[in-house]
Formats: C-alpha cells, structure tokens, sequence
C-alpha cells in the first residue's frame, strides 16, 4: 500500500514538473546558441549559461552571503504585511464606513512607485535592515489585504444567517465560518505577496545597501560583471520560487480539501 501511494505521488510529482523542465532546458540551449555559439549577442551585453554557471558554482560563499541577507529582508517583510494585510482586511470587512473611508487610500498608496519613495525611507531609518524590510512589507501589503477582504465577503450569506439563527455571536461566527472560508484567497494573495516582498527587498537594496542581493545587481552592473549580475538574478528568483514553494506545501497542510480538489481539477483538464 505504501509503494503504490508513493508511486502514485512520484507519477503525480513527474506529472507536475516535465513541461517546466522541458521549456527550461529549451530556454537554455537557445540562451547558449545565442551567445556562445554564435556570437549573435556580445559577452559583455548577455553572458552564456557556462559563465553565468561557472560564477555561480565558483564564486557560491560570496552570493550565499548576500543571498541570505535579502532572503531575512524578504521573509520577515512578508510576515508583517501579512500580520498587517489581514488585520487590515477585517478591519474593513467589519465597518463598511470604515472601508468606505479607507480603502480608496490604500488604492491611492498602492498607486505610487515605491520605489520613488524608498529613497525617503533611508533618510528616515538610515541604511540598516528597515528601510528594506519597509519597501518589501509596503509592496506585499496590497495582495493580502485584497484577497483576504475578498475572501471574507465570498462567505455564503445563508451561511451567515444560519449561524445567527443558532446563536453564533459575531466572534464566534468569524472563527468558525468567515475565517476557514477565506483561507483559500488568503493563500493565493500570500503566494503572490511573497514574491513581491523579494522584489521590494532588492529595490530597497537599489537605494542604498552594502549588502545584499540588490546591492550585488547595483555592484556588477557598475562593473560590466554580467556574470555575476545574472547570477545574482537567478539566486533573487530562486530565492522567490522556494519561498513561492514553501507557501504551496503550507497550503496543502492548511487546506488538504482545497488542494486536492484543486489537484484534481488540474489532473482531469489535462
């Protein structure tokens, strides 16, 4: 029984992943072809995959240094946006005036390239760790509340209604009905959210770091090091894709029903 569930997830895993892989390896031999191969795209303009590789393998405790630097800033940028993103979002959800009043700002703050701003945020906090950590929870902030405020109003009103008819006061009622339903559209805003909080850590590195990922990009591009600038690209997108990953298996262990009928679907559309 236990080599036929495992064989069943190997086959399922196998399933999940060949096309990606596929379209990755084709990705790079075209990136190969046209650079070393042909020389159609200059070195110094686009680096082939061996000396995007070589940097990468030979120059690894340098990046990991970095790497770990931007990947603290990410994660817990992203844990206070989501702290704050769904505190915020049933705040919203609970007083219409309040969401009335409030949301058109949120929209309003959204709008603005955070980028233009972060450069305010080293005036005030200086060149350490919060500046970045601001930018990335700034960025990530948006997602969590939309889709958590979506996820709270999505609530079946006869739902709402049974459970005031039983007695279930408002606490109660959110606990044990709002809250679970919403959790699909909480992990969906959290999976995009979490890769937005590695892209504002790097731009907050843009503005001013000594380290870090965004720091490395800055360095190496000032340097013509095009190696080592898409190497320190592929780590920044690794960096999202694990945490992105992380996220998935959370979401599977949270919400096994949503995940297997999710798995299902994608399984009988195929």
């Amino acid at each position: 029984m236990k080599i036929t569930r495992r064989g069943k997830r190997a086959e399922g895993l196998l399933e999940r992943t060949w096309r990606p892989v596929v379209l990755l390896v084709v990705l790079v031999l075209l990136w190969q072809l046209a650079t070393a191969t042909t020389g159609f795209i200059e070195p110094y303009l686009v680096p082939s995959p061996a000396a995007t590789l070589d940097v990468l393998l030979g120059q690894w405790p340098y990046l990991w240094q970095h790497t770990w630097v931007t990947t603290y800033e990410t994660v817990l940028g992203f844990v206070l946006a989501a702290l704050v993103g769904v505190l915020t979002a049933v705040t919203l959800v609970s007083s219409p005036t309040v969401e009335r009043t409030v949301y058109p700002i949120l929209l309003f703050a959204q709008v603005i390239p955070k980028i233009a701003i972060a450069p305010l945020f080293v005036v005030w906090l200086g060149f350490g760790l919060e500046p970045k950590i601001l930018v990335a929870v700034l960025i990530a902030f948006f997602p969590v509340v939309i889709s958590m405020v979506t996820g709270l109003k999505s609530v079946d009103p006869e739902m709402l209604q049974l459970a005031s008819v039983m007695g279930g006061g408002p606490l109660k009622t959110f606990w044990k009905i709002r809250f679970p339903a919403s959790l699909p559209h909480l992990f969906s805003g959290l999976k995009v959210a979490v890769t937005l909080a590695v892209t504002g850590a790097v731009v907050g590195e843009f503005v001013g770091a000594n380290e870090g990922l965004g720091y490395l990009i800055l360095q190496a591009n000032g340097n013509l090091d095009t190696p080592m600038l898409f190497a320190a690209l592929i780590v920044m997108a690794g960096v999202g894709v694990v945490l992105f990953v992380l996220l998935e298996i959370v979401e599977r262990l949270v919400l096994p029903w949503h995940a297997s009928r999710r798995a299902e679907a994608v399984t009988t559309t195929v």
